[in-house]
């Protein structure tokens, strides 16, 4: 024992010394050599056993079940049957003896090691170890250490990591299922215990304002007069080891719920004890009781009691987020809702102590979170269910949902409860679509609900009536999704508004427009206010409280203004004709107050508060026009309508916009401005036959606005073949940028219109064009005037590459062909940065538009695209990590093959008819080959997304083009892929694609399932180290002959997992001795 004692010693020196300040990261790495080292020798537990029994020192303890733990979870197979045993039996000996007086984080480091023992031994060799803990747990002494192994139990055998074969993951769950009932039924008694003992020597309360209620709203719910009572029942006062005895039940309660089914073994007493314990999270006299008595310890009582609610809604929230309920499960289902809004009842039940709203301020924060989920479970996932239910009140139940939605404490929960709401009017819209007959009735049902929920987010996104509040939140910083605390909670209310318009366009119209009128008149008002003074113009508005119900004013007008402009889409297509009064009056509402903006130009004006009312003046005017904006859709049907309506209505609409916009338009707006022109020559005239649109002379005005806004740039062609530029480079990629962001605008724009637009569009670009490619060459090494040239040929060969007719389309591709050399791709990639990469992408991608296009036209161009792919690019960025190209390359690779199968494939009538002839004939073979072999060095690589990207053009090949049938690949190829992927799963490296992966190793095996069970499944475990030939064989022998794709997928991962445990429990390091 002096060896031992010696030891410990040794091991409290080192560990004191690795956690002080002093202690160096060298001498830390030393020690933790030295601990590693002597973890591994065997028969170190036996030590460690000693230190648990021996030290107080909170550090060796905390090692010393490490070892354990590492023992049990890596090297369990090898330890001797005897040293097993013996473990067995002194671990939980060691628990019971000091379970408290332990800290509680060893207590439950001690339970999980126990629990790792059953995960391997129960109940071959470790038979008692449930019974054991269910013993625990029915002994008033140790049920809290009965409680916490068995959720420890429950969340390290019900779910367990991946070191455990399948079979006996499959094992352990089934024998913790028989166990269920017996468990439920324990904890029932335990939870049903404590209330009733406590229940009965309370002392009678003074009545409460809630007990007793008659005309309660979900009255009609309570099940029996019965339930009621007990429902109604004061809330007992339970002493901290009680209440410390239900929260361990609990917290295994919402744990097993996870994961068993819905069934009967969830009884009906289970689910009102737990309900009796939500009231603690909703029990208000209990936390007043707290603050009257002022000492901690009530303090922390009032705290326990109310996350004995937290806990309760946890469980709850568990069982509720179950999609799939058994017919007899639905029942049970009501009941929890019944009592669950008995619940919300209470909470939002208004009387003379509280208002609604101080009362959810004075509930545990995290209660009200779980009741919201709760309710957002409740919407989402059953309120389909429940509503056939009669005696389900659903509008009732919409009544206490809007009280709890609108006197949330926080802004957090408001946006939460909005969520529901939309999820709410998700269903109702989904619903009436699929039942168009029942349309009228349904919104009928909840006209009333929705308009006062509409009347109210509108009240709340309002500084007139929710200044307080709205002053609150944030409008500078912003969050992950690039917006302010304040534009979310205006998207998020605007989204609701959107949702109830769709619904109720008429009420919504009604109830919105009213109030943006009365902000309108108020804004529009403002002129009579302006005076002029000695620096220009001021708004003679200066008492503090007229400036600040101005800015409340300014405000709603622009949130209100973005309202009208999320409606605009509820105006047009099929609903035009029957809304357009209503639509005619909100755009000429829109034009009027952009005009005015425009001309008044409030926002340069001088004010008595410009820090508050000039950002305010700014705002009104850019949403005005951004809700301008919004309904171009609607007047460009108007305009195609205009003919058959008043046409001199829609002209006086235009032309005044445009008086509002003019004035707006910036230097940075000439592209807009180039490519509205250009329409206007370039897109048929509506309503106009075709011998009537006058193309010819607005082709000849077309080419003269493009000679005009082109001039500079054609010039440069003389410059760039002079021996001398007399231009400053600069100056020159100045004009080039400038003069192609405009030509490529029209290109992009009119690239899916009509042949005659895109005749007339080329016709005028022609010498563009010619000056683009003349011009490419000499800037060739300056790879930002080439990315901006190559943007422009692909757009041009998007768009108008019919028009450039063949010849010059060829010499074009042939003198990108002969610039890119393989020095200067290698420049490009290598030297130039992402610049240079982006120059190569858009090569690529110009080529991509070329191998796709049908016909014979572009097919002598295969060979040397395929070339420079394989031969030039490949070599270069294949073996570098960065993503760059590959993807590009790739995506060209697979157009090749998908549009060009016959360049390799020769497919004849004759031999698709003729089963005879098994195979097509085969052609260009060694590029095939390339191609295939780079898609499988594609595997091996760590980028997923490319992964992810070559996986799926794989498996389009195969779905087009049966690839995997092809003898090519069947025979040379099919096995090999089979064998990378299969890799990649074992190594876990690309683990989000596991299913992905899975689906295509069943598609290239089913090809000939055969030789994949007989030879490669064989050669495949053969192949695989860190295994024995026993543990090969048992892997083979579980890999079922299955064929369809569920059980397929299902064996190979079932094969992958089993060998990574298979290598793990074969995965320890040699014995070695040390001392301490």
């Amino acid at each position: 024992m002096a060896s031992e004692e010696a030891s410990l010693r040794a091991l409290e020196s080192l560990m004191t010394e690795f956690f002080h300040d002093c202690t160096t990261n060298e001498r830390k790495r030393e020690i933790e050599e030295l601990l590693n080292n002597f973890a591994q020798q065997i028969g170190a537990w036996r030590f460690c056993l000693y230190f648990l029994s021996s030290t107080r020192n909170d550090y060796v303890m905390m090692y010393s079940l490490t070892v354990f733990e590492n023992l049990i979870n890596k090297m369990w197979l090898g330890v001797p049957s005897q040293d097993k045993m013996e473990i067995r039996s002194c671990l939980p000996k060691l628990l019971l003896a000091h379970h408290k007086t332990f800290p509680y984080f060893i207590r439950n480091k001690l339970c999980k090691v126990i629990v790792d023992i059953g995960r391997q031994d129960w109940p071959m060799f470790y038979h008692d170890f449930f019974t054991n803990i269910l013993q625990l747990i029915q002994s008033p002494v140790t049920t809290p250490l009965g409680l916490i192994m068995l959720k420890t139990t429950s969340e390290e055998l019900a779910c367990p990591r991946e070191d455990l074969s399948v079979a006996r993951k499959e094992e352990l769950r089934k024998l913790l299922l028989d166990q269920v009932q017996t468990v439920l039924g324990l904890l029932t008694g335990i939870l049903e215990t404590v209330w009733d003992k406590h229940s009965v020597t309370a002392a009678t309360p003074p009545p409460s304002p809630t007990s007793g209620e008659s005309g309660d709203l979900l009255s009609n719910l309570s099940q029996s007069p019965r339930s009621a009572k007990l429902l109604n029942q004061p809330i007992p006062i339970l002493d901290v080891e009680s209440e410390y005895i239900c929260s361990l039940a609990l917290e295994c309660l919402a744990h097993l719920f996870s994961w068993i089914p819905l069934s009967a073994s969830i009884t009906p007493s289970l689910l009102t004890t737990i309900f009796h314990f939500a009231r603690f999270g909703c029990d208000i006299r209990a936390r007043k009781m707290t603050s009257v008595n002022g000492s901690s310890q009530n303090c922390v009582l009032g705290q326990e009691r109310g996350r004995l609610g937290v806990l309760a809604m946890s469980c709850i929230n568990e069982l509720m987020s179950k999609n799939c309920v058994p017919m007899e499960f639905e029942e049970y289902l009501l009941r929890m809702f019944q009592q669950t809004f008995y619940l919300l009842q209470k909470i939002t039940k208004d009387n003379n102590a509280h208002t609604v709203k101080s009362r959810l301020e004075e509930l545990d924060e995290s209660y009200i979170e779980k009741f919201t989920d709760f309710l957002r479970l409740f919407v989402s996932v059953h309120l389909r269910r429940i509503e056939t239910y009669s005696q389900f009140p659903v509008v009732e139940f919409l009544t206490l949902l809007f009280k709890y939605t609108f006197h949330q404490p926080t802004h957090e929960g408001y946006f939460s409860c909005l969520d529901i709401w939309t999820l709410f009017l998700d269903y109702l819209t989904s619903k009436i679509k699929s039942r168009l007959g029942d349309k009228e009735a349904v919104l009928n049902r909840y006209e009333d609900a929705l308009v006062l929920l509409l009347t109210e987010v509108l009240n709340r996104i309002q500084f007139r009536y929710n200044q307080a509040q709205l002053e609150e939140l944030d409008d500078e910083t912003l969050d992950d999704d690039q917006q302010t605390e304040w534009q979310r909670y205006l998207r998020q209310s605007l989204e609701v508004v959107a949702k109830v318009m769709e619904l109720l366009p008429t009420h919504a119209f009604s109830t919105l427009f009213p109030v943006l009128q009365d902000n309108l008149d108020v804004y529009l008002g403002l002129q009579q206010f302006i005076v002029t003074s000695g620096s220009g113009h001021r708004l003679n508005i200066t008492a503090e409280n007229d400036c600040r119900r101005l800015h409340c004013s300014l405000r709603d007008l622009s949130s209100l203004l973005q309202a009208v402009g999320r409606l605009a889409e509820y105006f047009i297509g099929d609903v035009f004709a029957a809304r357009f009064s209503d639509a005619l009056t909100v755009v000429e509402r829109l034009v009027k107050v952009t005009l005015y903006g425009s001309q008044i130009k409030l926002y340069n004006i001088e004010t008595a508060v410009p820090s508050v009312l000039k950002p305010d003046l700014i705002d009104v005017h850019a949403q005005s026009l951004a809700a301008l904006q919004a309904y171009s859709h609607w007047l460009a049907q108007y305009c195609s309508e205009a003919h058959r309506q008043n046409t001199q209505q829609f002209v006086t609409l235009i032309s005044t916009t445009m008086d509002a916009i003019t004035p707006l338009i910036s230097t940075k707006a000439q592209v807009l401005v180039c490519r509205a022109l250009s329409n206007i020559l370039l897109l048929p005239w509506p309503n106009l036959p075709e011998n009537e649109q006058q193309w010819p002379v607005r082709s000849i005005n077309h080419t003269s606005l493009i000679s005009a806004l082109s001039r500079d740039y054609r010039n440069l062609k003389a410059n760039a073949v002079a021996p001398e530029r007399k231009m400053p480079l600069d100056d020159t990629k100045v004009i080039i940028h400038q003069t192609l962001s405009v030509l490529e605008d029209i290109v992009e724009n009119i690239s899916g219109e009509s042949t005659k637009s895109r005749q007339i569009c080329y016709h005028s670009l022609q010498e563009s064009v010619q000056v683009s490619l003349a011009l490419f060459p000499a800037f060739i090494h300056q790879s930002d005037v080439t990315d901006e040239m190559l943007s422009f040929f692909l757009t041009l060969f998007r768009g108008l590459r019919v028009q450039m007719g063949v010849p010059f389309t060829e010499q074009i591709i042939q003198t990108f062909l002969n610039m890119f050399t393989r020095e200067q791709l290698a420049e490009s990639i290598l030297h130039e940065g992402s610049t240079g990469c982006r120059v190569v992408e858009k090569f690529l991608k110009i080529l991509q538009v070329v191998v796709q296009e049908p016909g014979q036209v572009f097919k002598p161009f295969l060979p040397s695209i395929i070339a420079l792919c394989m031969e030039q690019v490949y070599p270069i960025i294949a073996e570098r990590p960065s993503p760059d190209v590959k993807a590009e390359l790739f995506e060209l690779l697979f157009r090749t093959l998908h549009h060009n199968w016959r360049y390799f494939f020769k497919s004849t009538v004759l031999a698709s008819v003729q089963r005879g002839i098994a195979e097509e004939q085969m052609e260009n073979e060694p590029q095939f080959s390339a191609i295939m072999q780079a898609f499988g060095q594609s595997f091996l690589q760590p980028d997923i997304h490319l992964f992810k990207q070559n996986l799926l053009y794989l498996e389009t090949l195969n779905t087009k083009q049966k690839l995997y049938h092809k003898k090519i690949f069947r025979t040379t190829m099919l096995f090999q892929f089979v064998n990378v992927l299969l890799q990649v799963l074992v190594h876990k490296s690309h683990d989000l694609l596991q299913e992905e992966i899975g689906i295509a190793i069943y598609n290239m095996a089913s090809v000939d399932f055969d030789s994949f069970f007989a030879a490669f499944l064989p050669e495949f475990l053969t192949s695989c180290d860190g295994v024995d030939a026993n543990q090969k064989n048992v892997l083979g022998r579980n890999f079922k002959m299955d064929r369809d794709l569920p059980s397929f997928t299902q064996n190979v991962h079932r094969l992958v997992n089993d060998l990574r445990y298979y290598r793990l429990c074969n995965d320890s390091l040699p014995p070695g001795t040390v001392k301490l």
